[in-house]
């Protein structure tokens, strides 16, 4: 190696912010870099984390995976339980229920996606029940009868097994984060920053004063500051898109609230007059939360809603927040990074907040730059962190958009609302083949669309033309066959609760 690029290789990396976002980063990132790069991590235990997201997706396994962070231990910290999908209701219509479960639905057969078999069955014999397709989703299956535990694969069938994320205290995630972390490989300094000074020329960070007047100096830095972004935004001036005009919400209201009742092994979000409320049971309370607009409907009048709808007492007052959904215009810019809130936010309907955290790490860590941060490198992760984005602000929208719901003005406004050209091409495409195509490498799957779509009651007029390859009594048997599978499946899972109590150790014997 020549002593230039030598000499400009990464040596110093400065994270600023702790919370999720800046734990996660931290670990990943000791754990990827080794020792050739310094780490420290910049947090002041006076501003307070966000902390309420507490919901996950299936790919955090990937990350935990990766970390050899051994997943008992980890939910029995963060008080954590299991995850096989999102119920959303009230979303289509008053009184509407489905489930976006992860996993599979079905099985495809030869090259035509499951889904195109199940339509043609419903649209030759007119079944009126659309809730019929989940009864080809192992997840559906055992998410209805509140069952749950871990299988990779169903034994002497061609079924997958049950795909799974956590519900967990997501401080006490970082916090446990924070513990594994190697010991010496990253440096946490105490302190609020209270000045960036940039380098003289071409405008990089160059170091961070604190308000003890300690001087941090680095090669490149993770803002993970939260909304307020102090360096992408503070310092930097990068700017920020704003998508309210199409996810309207702009405030939330946080409480837990005690146990009580069934276990279940999924996300509940429940459509509200003026947004919707939140249910993540975990092992010693729940979680909930209302996400609300605030030109449609008062602090107030939204807090009394959050309280009538909880199943069990609330554990003291519901918390503010307020944010803008959209993301930054530039997530990298120059030699500072943006991570979680700092780079963008959009509401938890599909709980990715987690995620997004996990992937702009891992797209840093496959683009890793010297100190000069070579523009096309910037530029590609850019490109890349917007497509995602995009992906996920668009299924973001579909549940909005796609209502029947006239009963208040904001689900009325929801309804007649422009939405983006690449979502609406989806839809029509949908609607009109019932094809849906994955686009490159977005984060959700035909599956997630489909239920969605199905879910909120948009229908196809055909199915695919290779769907009529079979007889009808092929037709018949193939999808009965499956129903079969699942429902055989599903009668070997233990209820969740007894399945969360024996990987917690608690369970007398």
């Amino acid at each position: 190696m020549d002593h230039d690029t030598h000499d400009s290789r990464i040596r110093q990396l400065v994270i600023v912010g702790g919370g999720t976002a800046g734990w996660m980063a931290a670990a990943l990132l000791a754990k990827a870099l080794g020792t050739g790069v310094a780490i420290r991590l910049v947090e002041s235990a006076e501003i307070g984390t966000v902390g309420v997201g507490e919901a996950t997706i299936p790919q955090i396994r990937h990350i935990n995976r990766f970390l050899g962070i051994d997943e008992d231990e980890l939910l029995r910290f963060a008080h954590g339980t299991y995850k096989l999908g999102v119920q959303l209701n009230g979303f289509g219509r008053l009184g509407d229920s489905y489930l976006h479960a992860f996993g599979d639905l079905g099985l495809p057969l030869g090259l035509t996606p499951f889904h195109h078999y199940w339509l043609r069955a419903v649209q030759e014999r007119g079944h009126a029940d659309a809730q019929g397709l989940w009864a080809y989703s192992l997840n559906a299956a055992a998410a209805a009868e509140n069952r749950f535990a871990p299988l990779e694969k169903v034994p002497d069938s061609p079924l997958g097994g049950i795909r799974y994320a956590y519900h967990f205290d997501a401080s006490r995630y970082a916090q446990y984060l924070r513990e594994h972390i190697a010991p010496g490989a990253v440096q946490r300094i105490e302190g609020k920053v209270v000045d960036v000074r940039l380098r003289e020329g071409d405008g990089f960070i160059e170091s961070l004063q604190l308000d003890n007047g300690e001087i941090v100096e680095g090669d490149f830095f993770i803002d993970c500051s939260g909304f307020r972004g102090l360096l992408i935004e503070g310092t930097l001036k990068t700017g920020y898109e704003n998508w309210q005009q199409w996810l309207p919400c702009d405030r939330a209201l946080a409480v837990a609230s005690a146990s009580g009742g069934p276990m279940r092994p999924y996300t509940q979000a429940s459509a509200r007059t003026a947004g919707w409320q939140w249910r993540i049971p975990l092992r010693h309370r729940v979680g909930n939360g209302h996400v609300y607009c605030s030109r449609f409907i008062s602090d107030d009048e939204a807090a009394a809603q959050l309280v009538a709808n909880l199943e069990t007492e609330a554990l003291g007052e519901p918390r503010p927040l307020r944010f803008v959904t959209g993301m930054r215009k530039l997530a990298w810019n120059r030699n500072c990074l943006a991570l979680g809130l700092a780079a963008g936010f959009m509401e938890p309907l599909e709980s990715t907040s987690i995620h997004l955290v996990q992937s702009g790490v891992s797209r840093l860590l496959a683009m890793f730059p010297d100190r000069h941060c070579d523009p096309q490198l910037v530029d590609e992760y850019n490109r890349q962190t917007r497509f995602e984005y995009e992906h996920v602000r668009d299924l973001l929208i579909l549940h909005y958009k796609a209502t029947e719901r006239t009963d208040t003005p904001f689900w009325q406004q929801c309804g007649a609302m422009e939405i983006p050209p690449s979502l609406q091409r989806r839809i029509e495409l949908f609607r009109r083949t019932g094809m849906i195509f994955r686009e490159a490498d977005e984060l959700f799957t035909e599956t997630g669309w489909l239920q969605v779509l199905l879910g909120q009651r948009i229908e196809p007029q055909r199915h695919h033309p290779l769907a009529d390859a079979l007889t009808e009594g092929q037709l018949d048997g193939f999808l009965a066959d499956i129903r079969t599978l699942v429902g055989r499946a599903k009668n070997t899972l233990p209820p969740h609760h007894e399945f969360v109590a024996r990987a917690a150790g608690s369970l007398a014997a």
